[in-house]
């Protein structure tokens, strides 16, 4: 039961519907064990929720999807910030909440966030793209190249060893200094060689296990702990809020780093991630309704004396390209002008009002929002050009680097259009360009798939 008050109300059971008062003097809150919780968006916006104590991850995000009528693409995702240890984590969709906080210390600065990562499972689509074959090795006999099946099932499957193994930067415990060692990931654990590369067991030190412990990202790994770059992570004690008992990692590039995170997170939860994936899937694949979107979106024919449905889906297709040219036609330059209150004009343009527009980002921030969006390829976002006034960016991200494309602004014959390749290929808006690019690649890498959006509570 979902209620709206000053702050929300979510009861995962419906037995929470027939509490009623007793002589007890225990209130109904007590009785369910209800907490209050509070969550954070990329904006520091926050809402308080009032919660059972079974509550998970994922039924935390469903609640504000609701809240917020987004829709539901299930990358939404429940974060774990602890801004004190300059740390964050995805909360898996099957975690307590609540026995998440209960890990907090008393003075720390620790939020939730509720935000998109449409990282989150892309390693069950595309898992070939997060593992590297150099840095996988299977103890089973396999001819030639697994495919994606093979691959991940290695990781499900708890009677096969897939080892992840590869150069990383470790820090010390009490030391500034950091170090490169060869290490290896399996099923018991993280270990580090100290001779080379070397796997035997006499040389192999213990790192940590991970049935009591997470892997977090490390927030700014060069500022913060002196990293060598900026692709740092740690393990991190499940019950421990100390800084002393962080294990410091640090990679290379993006790639390293996310194959190592991918890999514990698979390691630690299992098929249990995989559940998570799946079962949204599930549900729309069994249930007998269809989405409120397709039961709510009809083609309508206003043009006779009486309205009508369009059933015929050529038909329909028709007509909508043909409403598509039209509006094209009346906003061709759409944009109005509206009154400040100094009394000044301002031209206000169709893309400022498209959520995949960030007028005055920087590039920095830019690469900051894509990457808590999840690098996979295709999440992009809009923005004003910092060292050209007249022009904007396209930020995307492919083969997790993030990549800036300037939209130059193209006249001829006293028309305005804007480009991405020189004036070859021109649109009378972004809103054009932007839906020109979800559907073709063009001079892109790929094609646009995943916009960046701030989420309001």
């Amino acid at each position: 039961m979902l209620c709206t008050q000053p702050y929300l109300s979510c009861r995962a059971s419906p037995k929470s519907q027939l509490c009623q008062p007793t002589n007890t003097g225990v209130s109904c809150a007590e009785m369910l064990s209800a907490h209050v919780i509070k969550v954070y968006t990329e904006d520091n916006s926050s809402r308080a929720v009032e919660v059972p104590s079974d509550i998970i991850a994922r039924d935390i995000c469903q609640l504000f999807v609701l809240k917020n009528h987004c829709i539901d693409d299930h990358s939404w995702t429940l974060f774990e910030h602890l801004a004190h240890l300059g740390i964050e984590r995805t909360i898996e969709d099957h975690e307590s909440v609540l026995e998440v906080q209960s890990n907090w210390g008393m003075d720390s600065d620790s939020r939730l966030y509720f935000r998109k990562n449409y990282a989150k499972y892309e390693f069950f689509k595309k898992p070939l793209d997060f593992f590297p074959e150099s840095m996988v090795s299977i103890s089973s006999e396999t001819n030639g190249l697994m495919n994606h099946s093979e691959l991940i099932q290695t990781f499900l499957n708890s009677s096969t060893c897939p080892e992840i193994h590869g150069f990383l930067h470790s820090k010390e415990q009490g030391r500034k200094s950091w170090k490169k060692f060869y290490f290896v990931l399996r099923r018991s654990g993280l270990y580090f060689s100290n001779k080379g590369t070397s796997k035997e067991p006499r040389h192999l030190q213990f790192v940590a296990e991970f049935c009591d412990s997470d892997v977090y990202t490390l927030l700014s790994a060069r500022k913060t702990h002196g990293a060598p770059a900026d692709y740092g992570f740690c393990v991190k004690p499940s019950k421990s809020s100390s800084a002393r008992d962080l294990k410091l990692l640090c990679a290379d590039d993006e790639q390293t780093r996310t194959c190592w995170i991918t890999a514990m997170r698979l390691f630690k939860f299992g098929m249990q991630l995989y559940q998570n994936f799946i079962q949204p899937h599930q549900k729309q694949k069994n249930s007998p309704m269809r989405s409120i979107s397709e039961n709510s979106l009809v083609a309508m024919d206003f043009s006779g004396h009486r309205s009508r449905v369009i059933e015929n889906p050529s038909e329909a297709l028709s007509v909508a390209v043909e409403e598509g040219l039209s509006w094209r036609v009346r906003h061709k330059y759409c944009s109005y002008h509206i009154k400040s209150a100094l009394g000044e004009l301002h031209l206000v343009t169709i893309h400022m009002a498209q959520p995949w527009f960030h007028s005055k980002l920087s590039r920095d921030e830019a690469h900051k929002l894509i990457t808590q969006h999840g690098l996979i390829d295709g999440v992009f976002l809009l923005r004003d050009s910092q060292s050209n006034p007249k022009t904007f960016v396209l930020s995307l991200c492919h083969t997790q680097r993030i990549r800036h494309f300037q939209i130059v602004p193209v006249e001829d014959d006293g028309e305005l259009f804007y480009s991405l390749d020189d004036g070859n290929t021109r649109f009378s808006d972004l809103l054009q360009l932007v839906e020109f690019y979800q559907l073709n690649r063009g001079v892109l890498p790929c094609k646009l798939k995943h916009h960046c959006a701030r989420t309001t509570l």
